[in-house]
């Protein structure tokens, strides 16, 4: 059974700490007259005001390493960082003071500190005995996260390697593809019509999916044609029952979006919405401003629907989201009465539109059309 992190994590500190205990107390029964050694006590006494000295720098260890410097230690927090040590100097005096001046003169009647002691001294012996477990809190809170972040980055890495390997091994040579599509569209097109036109939308449909450019973006005319191309195939799929609507609301020139970003939300809604119910159609609505993206998709549900899940597409679609814009989408699905309504809004600055060279591919089941009809 593997160990959980929070156990292997406590098993590490607690071996370092008592390896470190077991050094204070050989130093205290060997090296009585250096350091922390007080004549005026005895030594058990020194080995109890040692132990709640090293009480208190643990609690303050763990008030920074868990509280201050995960949280604090972040650019434009440095005047709150700075609050937090202040805090953990107060933690350690306010722990060691509570045991040597109240706990132990309560039950081992005596404590550490003489009546003449001044506040500024025992201010002094705060900070001094504090910097040095800031020190170490900081030092190793820093070099763990160093190492986590390592990890991180190889797992990403190995990710990232097993998921184009899985990719090649489901990808299809784009060129077989095309050539066995334009087979069957010169077989088709003599024969039925509606079959040579699905068979074009498809191919249309794979090669915008089998599609890469260099920075990863496409124009988003282009996501909006897929969309119609998608609904075209749905529509000869269920002729006359499909009842479905795309409306497009600004000009699309100039938005370019990472590809394939609307389409989950349109496969969620025909998966699990009704589809032939002309009163209430699936709506597809797209919302374009110089400064956002929103795309809204309301359906009907089903009254049978057992499965209230969204479906992996819809937690794909929110992981891709989250490394593509980060902090510049939102989103929300839920259902509102007898409707399912799903909304994606992001913040995409409309940019000069871009002269693409076309693909040769994008003609040449047009061609063949003419040349089949001649």
């Amino acid at each position: 059974m593997a160990t959980s992190p929070f156990r292997k994590f406590f098993r590490w500190h607690v071996l370092a700490w008592a390896v470190y205990f077991a050094y204070v107390v050989l130093g205290s029964l060997m090296l009585r007259n250096i350091g922390w050694y007080n004549d005026k006590l005895s030594l058990a006494q020194n080995v109890w005001l040692n132990a709640s000295f090293q009480v208190a720098r643990i609690a303050t260890f763990y008030f920074c390493y868990l509280l201050v410097f995960p949280r604090l230690l972040r650019l434009g927090r440095l005047p709150l960082l700075a609050l937090g040590l202040l805090a953990a100097l107060l933690v350690f005096m306010a722990v060691r003071h509570g045991i040597e001046e109240v706990v132990y003169p309560a039950l081992l009647g005596f404590d550490n500190y003489d009546a003449d002691e001044s506040i500024r001294q025992f201010l002094i012996d705060g900070v001094y005995n504090t910097i040095p477990t800031l020190v170490l809190a900081g030092a190793l809170w820093a070099g763990e996260e160093a190492l986590r972040r390592e990890r991180e980055n190889q797992q990403l890495a190995a990710d990232k390697r097993a998921a184009e390997l899985a990719f090649l091994k489901t990808q299809l040579n784009p060129h077989f593809l095309y050539n066995t599509l334009n087979m069957l569209y010169s077989l088709a097109y003599g024969v039925d019509k509606t079959l040579a036109g699905g068979l074009l939308k498809l191919s249309e449909l794979m090669r915008y999916m089998l599609r890469d450019t260099p920075d990863g973006l496409v124009d988003l005319g282009e996501e909006v044609e897929y969309l119609d191309n998608f609904l075209d195939l749905y529509r000869l799929r269920y002729p006359d029952r499909l009842h479905a609507e795309l409306t497009v609301a600004g000009d699309p020139t100039g938005h370019r979006v990472a590809p394939l970003l609307l389409i989950p939300f349109v496969e969620n809604a025909f998966k699990h919405g009704v589809l032939d119910d002309p009163a209430t159609p699936v709506r597809l609505n797209l919302v374009l401003t110089p400064g956002s993206v929103e795309f809204t998709v309301e359906n009907q549900r089903h009254e049978y629907l057992t499965d209230s899940g969204s479906g992996i597409g819809l937690a794909n679609l929110r992981r891709r989201l989250e490394l593509l814009y980060p902090g510049q989408y939102a989103w929300h699905v839920e259902p509102v009465g007898q409707q399912f309504r799903a909304q994606l809004r992001l913040d995409v600055p409309a940019e000069a539109p871009v002269m693409v060279t076309a693909d040769p591919m994008d003609t040449m089941l047009p061609m063949l059309a003419t040349v089949t009809a001649t």
